[in-house]
């Protein structure tokens, strides 16, 4: 299975990253999981001029993404919250592409405040919902981030790890059951 974790702030010093980092490290040791980490730090894609419904139809500046973006199978977002919502950036990116039928989306929101981007999260489940994929209703919201994650991703509070392993695998038991779905409906 195919999972992209999209870094969703564009900021050099991104705090959001941290758990972006840890949760790539975490999926790309598991069994059977392929997993990329989409840094918008990194792919910071200009402001949609049109759908692009292939690989193909991306400049050739971001058709590395694109090419990740369409072969994924499920994705979980990590985003900050910017004034009482997800990053912009991050949505940026999705309104690039088609909607994303019947994939499972991880949401996971992070924030040097108490509420770790609880706003976000909300509104996330809608933004999943309008691009017609499937938000597994166990996030993973992320106070203080700066204190449970350092610079690499590694991390610095272990009272925080049931909150991650509760996460992976309620996200991992619907983005398996949506796939093995797919496959039956594909056939």
């Amino acid at each position: 299975m195919r999972i992209e974790i999209i870094s969703g702030s564009p900021r050099k010093v991104s705090v959001t990253r941290r758990v972006a980092v840890h949760l790539h490290k975490l999926l790309s040791a598991t069994e059977g999981i392929e997993a990329g980490l989409i840094d918008l730090r990194d792919h910071q894609l200009p402001m949609i001029q049109k759908v692009l419904t292939s690989p193909a139809d991306a400049p050739e500046a971001f058709r590395d993404v694109a090419e990740r973006m369409f072969q994924a199978d499920a994705y979980i977002i990590v985003t900050p919250e910017y004034n009482g919502s997800y990053s912009p950036a991050m949505q940026n990116l999705f309104d690039h592409f088609p909607k994303r039928h019947h994939k499972a989306f991880g949401l996971v929101t992070a924030s040097p405040g108490a509420l770790g981007g609880m706003r976000a999260a909300m509104q996330l489940q809608q933004f999943v919902l309008a691009l017609f994929g499937i938000p597994s209703p166990y996030m993973l919201i992320t106070p203080a981030v700066e204190k449970k994650f350092d610079a690499e991703g590694h991390l610095l509070d272990p009272t925080f790890q049931k909150n991650i392993d509760h996460f992976i695998i309620e996200f991992l038991w619907l983005a398996r059951k949506v796939a093995e779905k797919e496959l039956v409906h594909s056939i």
